[in-house]
């Protein structure tokens, strides 16, 4: 994913993603308001505390793709499937239904309810999945965005000109051919078989009738869909390019658009209000005819990214429901707050850091002359001076004193395939302890002496990352490593797609969207487009061949042995380390809020709104 065009976030977004956990409500960072209590409802409503803002409507385009986005839009577009509280994948049938049809080939049948629809009363049917597929496909696309040094777009005339959709999805392109469309069913064809195509492309995103509005003119929501259908059909490269603007531009947005149609809904809140970096609130959809009803008629999220700003408002009657990064101190806060319910447990999402191996710096072969051998040794010489245990003693076991390493870069621990792919990667045997001595030997083996200048780059107002970098420079220097923040130009989550001449190693986390075992996909496997989240440069052909290899598998044995070959490559081309399970800690307010059941993954504590009821103070 391309975070140049204001992202924060990342990965495959129809449904296999890993997505930024700076983007997450859990994790980390972002801009927080706290100046008054703006958009704070107290009839009949919920106020949520979130820690980034909105900035785009559109979660499946590379630059939307964010915790940030798909957590609201979770609460106003209905799909296909989601996941119930024991992370099974559940079929929304009151919005439509899908079956396989056949394995050669894998031919995926989805039909939409007679009554889902927009919430300007538009059906949503089968053209608004087909723009979806086409904005996905990448097939379309006869430009891509070139960028300076500091992620400036620099041909733009050439893209406003011709086709580019900003999508990022690595296993809608396996859908070859124009899905056809009969009645109220749309057919899709892969051509190869998929593991994960439950969640591959999930139902529709943008309303089609909008987009081609916008782009042709056509103010007929029936002729527009037509049009859509026919300029696939005919490959109208003039009207596609127009389509392709509309869909990849016109839906991010920072405040409440004044045109209604950008934020159209089909699921159960439609959004009514959104003042920038304050709150955005939103009311049930009246149109809204499935069976995943909202109780709860008004919902308010105000943005605060201090997490004891997020316990204060709590205390303080502002906001009912939180889950700020979780630190010793912020559970400390909470548990002092009388009549709260409080839940603690591990996120699905990890720490790591990755190196840079194309930006001419530390990791880099063009450092040391094109000698990929040295660069190699100089990088696995940086990861053994990470003090994984001592960040987890120190910083995270305080709030899990269960709390242990993760040592896969694709697999949970406790999950069934976790122990299998570890045992495999040899991640714990190389980078399990501190090694200072062997870091030096590594470098003096390369004939590399220091001080070797390391770039580190973190949100700098994350206090649990601030503590990360102090612990991390000063065992690094031991071996001759010197570790300075880097100096970010915009904002972190964007330097990290745009600065690859800027940092040479990046501390941050990911955070699952699915169960899907080729989530991974699109982190390692060779960005030659620039839309993966392979922000590094990293290119291994062997890992890329074991990465189409997992696509069609679906043998689980055989996926927890290409998951462990995959991360064994990894670990020996010393991509990067894992560090720890996120923890997690929630706490909401039972007088106005009952029904809340939070899941490990993407959307978090908005999963099962539907099941939310008003506390006895609201009621």
């Amino acid at each position: 994913m391309r975070i140049s065009r204001k992202s924060a976030a990342v990965a495959v977004a129809a449904a296999s993603a890993l997505v930024l956990a700076g983007c997450s409500g859990d994790a980390d960072e972002a801009n927080g308001s706290e100046d008054d209590n703006a958009g704070i409802s107290t009839e009949a409503s919920v106020n949520i505390a979130w820690n980034q803002p909105f900035y785009s409507y559109n979660i499946n385009s590379a630059t939307g793709n964010a915790t940030a986005n798909s957590v609201l839009r979770y609460l106003m577009n209905s799909s296909f499937n989601y996941y119930d509280q024991e992370l099974n994948l559940v079929q929304d049938e009151s919005f439509g239904t899908y079956e396989k049809t056949s394995d050669d080939p894998l031919t995926i049948e989805y039909t939409f309810a007679d009554d889902a629809q927009w919430s300007d009363g538009v059906p949503v049917d089968p053209a608004d999945f087909l723009l979806e597929w086409a904005a996905q496909v990448g097939t379309y696309n006869n430009v891509t965005p070139e960028t300076d040094d500091e992620g400036n777009i620099t041909n733009q005339e050439a893209i406003d000109a011709g086709i580019y959709f900003d999508g990022l999805s690595s296993c809608v392109p396996l859908i070859e051919d124009i899905p056809e469309i009969d009645g109220k069913t749309i057919t899709l064809v892969y051509s190869k078989p998929f593991a994960d195509w439950e969640t591959c492309i999930t139902g529709p995103n943008l309303p089609a009738h909008v987009v081609v509005k916008r782009a042709l003119g056509i103010e007929d929501p029936t002729e527009a869909k037509q049009a859509l259908v026919d300029a696939l059909a005919e490959d109208d490269s003039e009207a596609i390019a127009k389509i392709s603007k509309v869909w990849s531009t016109d839906f991010n947005y920072t405040s409440l658009p004044e045109d209604e149609e950008l934020y159209l809904s089909s699921g159960a809140y439609v959004m009514t209000d959104f003042v920038e970096e304050q709150y955005m609130t939103l009311k049930t959809n009246e149109n809204y005819k499935g069976e995943l009803t909202a109780a709860i008629p008004t919902v308010t999220v105000r943005w605060n990214g201090d997490p004891m700003g997020q316990v204060q408002a709590l205390q303080n009657g502002e906001v009912d429901l939180i889950s700020p990064q979780a630190t010793a101190d912020v559970l400390e806060a909470l548990q002092a707050i009388d009549g709260l319910e409080i839940e603690t447990s591990d996120e699905g999402t990890y720490e790591h850091i990755d190196l840079q191996v194309t930006n001419g710096g530390a990791f880099d072969p063009a450092m040391y002359g094109g000698d990929a051998d040295k660069a190699l040794k100089v990088r696995q010489a940086f990861l053994k001076t990470i003090p994984r245990q001592q960040i987890i003693d120190n910083l995270i076991k305080p709030l899990n004193e269960n709390a242990e390493l993760r040592d896969s870069y694709s697999v949970v621990p406790g999950s069934p395939l976790y122990d299998d792919v570890v045992a495999v990667n040899g991640q714990s045997e190389q980078y399990g302890e501190v090694d200072i001595e062997g870091a030096k030997a590594l470098l003096a083996e390369a004939g590399v002496a220091g001080p070797i200048n390391v770039r580190l780059l973190f949100d700098p107002n994350n206090t649990r990352r601030q503590n990360e970098y102090e612990l991390i420079a000063a065992s690094a220097a031991e071996a001759g490593f010197t570790v300075a923040p880097y100096q970010v130009q915009t904002d972190w989550g964007t330097d990290l797609d745009n600065a690859t001449t800027y940092y040479d190693a990046a501390l941050f986390g990911w955070q699952s969207q699915s169960t899907a075992v080729t989530e991974l996909d699109s982190n390692y496997r060779t960005n030659a487009d620039g839309t993966g989240n392979n922000f590094y440069g990293y290119s291994n052909p062997e890992v890329d061949s074991l990465l189409d290899e997992l696509q069609v598998t679906t043998d689980e044995e055989k996926q927890a042995e290409l998951l462990g070959s995959i991360e064994k490559h990894l670990v020996d081309d010393a991509f990067g380390v894992t560090i720890f399970q996120f923890p997690g800690v929630t706490a909401w307010n039972p007088e106005k809020l009952q029904g809340v059941s939070k899941i490990s993954i993407n959307p978090t504590i908005f999963a099962g709104f539907w099941n939310w009821t008003a506390g006895s103070a609201a009621e």
